[in-house]
């Protein structure tokens, strides 16, 4: 099965269909101290030991810092599932129940913790450029 590298610089097979099902902003504010309090490092090796993540630059929601988007997989896209966008993800607990979650198959396979509810948010419209 043929490969090709990612963002990361790791390998991913070509017919794999999410490539990541966790997006973690790291820029202007998201991963930085101006969050603080948060162990970044240990919040990104966390989730990377569930599942693929790729690390972003800002996703312009700088006052939900620490924002996660969790892409639902092939199955849950099949159900109809979008991306969730996770705020204010600054606490050890929280980035278990997103771990567990998508272990157990995120959105439109698993319910969304009622705990991740208090979490998720609309994400900014993003303007067009030119």
């Amino acid at each position: 099965m043929p490969e090709k590298p990612d963002g990361d610089g790791r390998h991913r097979s070509s017919l794999d269909p999410v490539p990541y099902r966790v997006v973690v902003c790291r820029d202007c504010c998201c991963g930085t101290s101006k969050v603080t309090g948060v162990d970044h490092a240990a919040q990104i090796e966390r989730l990377r030991a569930a599942v693929p993540v790729r690390i972003s630059d800002c996703l312009d929601a700088c006052d939900q810092a620490n924002v996660v988007v969790v892409r639902p997989s092939a199955a849950g896209r099949a159900a109809g599932a979008r991306p969730v966008w996770l705020g204010l993800v600054n606490d050890p607990d929280a980035t278990e129940d997103i771990a567990a979650w998508v272990r157990a198959g995120g959105p439109g396979v698993a319910p969304l913790p009622d705990i991740l509810g208090l979490y998720v948010f609309t994400p900014p419209r993003r303007r067009a450029t030119g």
